[in-house]
């Protein structure tokens, strides 16, 4: 019985960069150690066929937390936000979980080694958006001279929410955490912690983004113990892009030291002429590499 599971969604749209994520993960020997779970947030007939093959278990995407109609607006992909905090419903067997994103795949397993290993005895295994060459953390328009009106995400979608104004504050300039990619035991009290939160941001806030502030408010609000991980185990490239390095062929941190890459996050998508990578496998953008060229490149797995 394997102990550990990494589990992802997506809907037929994303129906791609999930199955590159599957193959990423299966890349490696070590995967057969580790379960690999799928929800179902709105997958065709067939692609759950082609799936069925190539994973342990999917289970369909529920409203584990009650959201007006008028918020969804048919788009089930939404439920992304609110089932990610209830994965030990979904899949109970299981003593760790790992959740990544869809839009993102694994290149290193050693990322995925520390996930595991950062979530025992309770804790959250999560990475900051922040790291060497991020030169904006937060937003704010100047107003009169040293007067500013805070615009970081985690403030603006607090208020939005309608959190209290103190504990917004304590929001406003920590560095901000994405929930693409995270661990968490399965009696980990983070889980509770979490949903309490994201019941409180859906009641007044948007879908979308909802389970990221209520983690964030777990973390800085509640406190909740958490092990923060380098930023090469959640890369997210349309923040920072990546470089690459010829002679290994890999994607690596674009400062020394130049660590590889253990998970790439094509998160906000990378755009081109209108048109996304995380949609269309034939975009290309210009990545510089370690031997001081410049090449285009996708950042999508196997290209």
């Amino acid at each position: 019985m394997k102990k550990n599971v990494i589990v992802s969604l997506a809907d037929a749209n994303y129906f791609d960069l999930l199955l590159e994520l599957v193959e990423s993960i299966k890349s490696f020997k070590e995967s057969s150690e580790v379960a690999i779970c799928i929800l179902d947030a709105g997958l065709t007939k067939e692609q759950l066929e082609i799936l069925s093959k190539k994973v342990d278990e999917i289970k369909k995407a529920e409203w584990d937390i009650d959201v007006p109609g008028y918020k969804v607006m048919g788009k089930e992909w939404l439920k992304s936000q609110v089932s990610r905090a209830f994965l030990p419903k979904y899949f109970p067997n299981y003593n760790k979980y790992l959740w990544i994103d869809c839009d993102a795949w694994v290149q290193d397993w050693s990322s995925i080694d520390l996930y595991f290993k950062a979530c025992e005895n309770g804790k959250l295994g999560i990475t900051q958006t922040m790291g060497p060459g991020y030169k904006i953390m937060s937003k704010v328009k100047w107003i009169f001279g040293k007067i500013a009106l805070i615009k970081s995400q985690n403030f603006k979608h607090a208020i939005k929410s309608k959190i209290a104004l103190n504990e917004a504050r304590k929001l406003a300039f920590a560095p901000h955490i994405n929930i693409g990619v995270f661990s968490l035991e399965k009696d980990s009290l983070c889980w509770s912690n979490w949903q309490n939160n994201l019941t409180k941001t859906l009641s007044s806030g948007q879908v979308f983004g909802s389970e990221g502030l209520a983690i964030n408010m777990s973390v800085y609000i509640d406190e909740i113990d958490t092990e923060f991980l380098p930023l090469n185990c959640n890369w997210i490239a349309s923040n920072l892009l990546p470089k690459f390095s010829e002679s290994t062929n890999a994607f690596v941190e674009p400062y020394l030291p130049n660590h590889k890459i253990g998970i790439m996050h094509l998160a906000a998508g990378l755009w081109k002429d209108g048109k996304d990578m995380r949609v269309n496998k034939d975009i290309k953008i210009e990545i510089k590499t370690l031997e001081d060229k410049t090449i285009l490149k996708s950042l999508r797995y196997l290209n």
